[in-house]
C-alpha cells in the first residue's frame, strides 16, 4: 500500500500560527504575483485570521498585513 505524502501549504496553517515559506509552486503570473507581495523562500508568515466563509486569509508578512486567496495560499509550501 502506497501512502500519498502531501506537503503542508499556507492554507493548512492554523489561525494564530506562524510558518516559514519553504518554496512556491505554480506557474508564471500566479507565482510572480505571490513573490511581488513579499512571500518568498525563507519568509516568516503569521496567519492572523480567515474570513467567515473561509476565503481570503489575512496574513502578516514582513511587517504588513496581506489578504491572500485560498487558491493562492495553496501555491505556498511551508515548514
Amino acid at each position: 500500500m502506497v501512502e500519498e505524502v502531501r506537503e503542508r501549504t499556507l492554507r493548512d496553517v492554523a489561525i494564530g500560527d506562524k510558518a516559514v515559506v519553504k518554496r512556491l509552486v505554480g506557474s508564471g503570473a500566479i507565482k510572480r504575483h505571490i513573490m511581488d507581495m513579499g512571500i518568498t523562500k525563507g519568509t516568516e508568515v503569521f496567519v492572523r485570521k480567515v474570513a467567515p466563509l473561509g476565503d481570503p486569509l489575512e496574513l502578516t508578512v514582513r511587517g504588513y498585513e496581506l489578504s491572500l486567496r485560498k487558491s493562492e495560499a495553496e501555491c505556498v509550501l511551508v515548514d
